[in-house]
């Protein structure tokens, strides 16, 4: 699997607390890890069924977002496209939800669909409307840093950490609530 196309996807509304959690998540791979020429990141954000191209041009999708599995705040998931669709009651809770299991669904129709793996976190707060990650939920994104790394080594992407400084999630999130056109073009300004 070591020269398949691969596309990291982060989805979810940075408008709605840990909502954005995804979309944190790839931008804190991509600043603190080099790129890798068989991997696509994707700041998916809530562009929905316009992610549908790389569900049939990428041999494998990792998508990461909020989950609503039974479970305390933080009780990470990671499915395949049949474990999604075997259990899609219960992966229907949201609108992140229901968008990729009906993106599977159609895109299973197709004989080019890539292998696609979601991962979620369950969320502590996507209802109210703040461009942050409530302290519940943040302390548990080193652990979902960890599965997606462990899911990309699974598919044969191992990813070196750069050298410099990290850019922490804290410095992202206040980047994504505060934009400047400085700090989207130049995220080493950010460490911290």
């Amino acid at each position: 699997m070591a020269d398949n196309k691969i596309a990291l996807i982060g989805i979810g509304n940075i408008m709605f607390h840990d909502e954005g959690l995804g979309a944190y998540l790839v931008k804190y791979i991509e600043e603190n890890y080099e790129a890798h020429p068989h991997l696509t990141i994707v700041e998916g954000g809530t562009l929905g069924f316009t992610l549908m191209t790389y569900y049939q041009e990428y041999d494998k999708i990792i998508v990461v977002g909020t989950g609503s599995k039974n479970g305390p705040v933080g009780t990470i998931s990671s499915e395949n496209a049949e474990e999604v669709m075997a259990n899609e009651d219960a992966t229907r809770k949201t609108a992140n939800e229901v968008e990729i299991t009906m993106m599977i669904e159609i895109c299973s129709f197709h004989e080019d669909m890539g292998e696609v793996q979601l991962i979620t976190m369950v969320p502590h707060d996507i209802v109210d409307v703040k461009n942050a990650m409530t302290p519940e939920a943040l302390a548990h994104m080193p652990a979902l840093v960890d599965e997606t790394l462990k899911e990309l080594k699974n598919s044969g992407i191992v990813l070196t950490r750069k050298t410099s400084q990290e850019v922490t999630f804290e410095s992202i999130i206040d980047a994504y609530a505060n934009p400047k056109i400085a700090d989207f073009t130049d995220m080493s300004k950010l460490h911290s």
